[in-house]
């Protein structure tokens, strides 16, 4: 039961990082083409992928990461490469909620009065550095918990 369920917990940490970068490459490459079809293709794709991808990754990682320290016997709020890991997640989270998403949101709403005509390119380079910023906290926040769990410093 042990491997099964650490297979499912990198598999997970594997779907929820590899979700986030390529969202990152995603909206870039929307950017790049320069048009607000585009931008908007490549921002309602990023939304869908998280919520099919991202936030079932973040469940799976969850649930098999508390079993598993559990079963092996770590208490999780003394461990602390747990701990710490356990506080740069929920920083992601904190981030991707209050900020990534609302800001990938209000992208997309730009992008799409862009198509009808009511292209604002000012507020979208505006709230795609805002994106940019907060990603990359949403982002190197569950690097630096996937550091730990890989390195279990003492």
């Amino acid at each position: 039961m042990y491997f099964v369920l650490k297979s499912l917990h990198i598999l997970s940490v594997v779907i929820f990082l590899g979700n986030i970068i390529t969202g990152v490459f995603w909206k870039m490459h929307g950017d790049r083409v320069g048009t607000a079809t585009a931008r908007a293709q490549a921002l309602d794709g990023v939304i869908h992928s998280d919520r099919w991808f991202t936030l079932p990754g973040v469940l799976a990682i969850i649930i098999t990461g508390v079993v598993l320290a559990l079963t092996q016997g770590y208490p999780l709020l003394r461990t602390k490469w747990i701990l710490w890991s356990i506080i740069l997640f929920g920083i992601s989270g904190v981030v991707f909620q209050f900020f990534v998403a609302r800001l990938q949101k209000r992208l997309l709403d730009i992008a799409r009065a862009g198509i009808a005509g009511s292209w604002n390119g000012a507020e979208y380079q505006r709230v795609s550095r805002e994106w940019l910023l907060w990603g990359a906290v949403a982002t190197l926040a569950p690097v630096g918990a996937l550091v730990l769990m890989v390195t279990k410093p003492t």
